[in-house]
């Protein structure tokens, strides 16, 4: 029953308590107990991030803040000739609720993450500058 169990996690690791418990044809609290204390399995949320960035664009991002890093300490007085500006459009999303997003994990396991997909039609503009 457990590697029945275990099997249908693995295929989909969205499933409710409920819809494995019917697969199976075992009770409520029968699927909970495999699931918890013989797999050791809990149900957690997704970690939200804003974007999954390559290797090559980390990569970037630190030669950046080390160039940074170097010129500030050449010049102490460096920070104090930036201005910085940007601008960007800010949209609303839809999101999937945190119990529609959650899946099974093992305690090896990493934890999922999630990107955002779908923006909706609303937006602005959001402008900032910055200095010291």
């Amino acid at each position: 029953m457990i590697e029945r169990v275990r099997q249908i996690i693995r295929e989909d690791r969205r499933r409710t308590i409920d819809e494995v418990r019917m697969l199976v044809e075992i009770s409520h609290g029968t699927c909970h107990k495999i699931l918890t204390e013989d797999l050791k399995m809990r149900r957690v949320a997704l970690k939200f991030v804003p974007r999954l960035l390559s290797v090559d664009q980390k990569q970037q991002r630190l030669d950046v803040c080390l160039d940074l890093k170097e010129n500030i300490v050449n010049d102490p007085s460096f920070v104090s000739n930036i201005i910085t500006g940007d601008e960007t459009w800010v949209y609303a999303y839809d999101l999937e609720t945190k119990t529609q997003s959650s899946q099974w994990r093992s305690p090896g396991s990493p934890r999922p993450k999630k990107v955002r997909q779908v923006r909706s039609n609303i937006k602005s503009m959001l402008i900032s500058f910055l200095d010291q």
